[in-house]
């Protein structure tokens, strides 16, 4: 077995084609359109779960 380097070939994160350093980490300018149009329609949104124990006390607040 040898110990030669192996070269990584980044992939893009939408089609898995070997992306370009002009539009890294996209392989191109219609994958990194793709991936904006994720982020401006939710579609990456992280789901949240609501904590009762931080609101407990802001009702109180605003009673006078």
């Amino acid at each position: 077995m040898t110990n030669e380097k192996r070269a990584t070939v980044a992939t893009c994160p939408i089609c898995k084609e070997p992306t370009t350093e002009k539009y890294a980490p996209f392989c191109s300018k219609r994958c990194a359109d793709v991936d904006l149009h994720r982020w401006l329609s939710g579609g990456y949104a992280i789901p949240a779960a609501e904590d009762d124990s931080d609101g407990a006390g802001r009702d109180d607040l605003n009673d006078g």
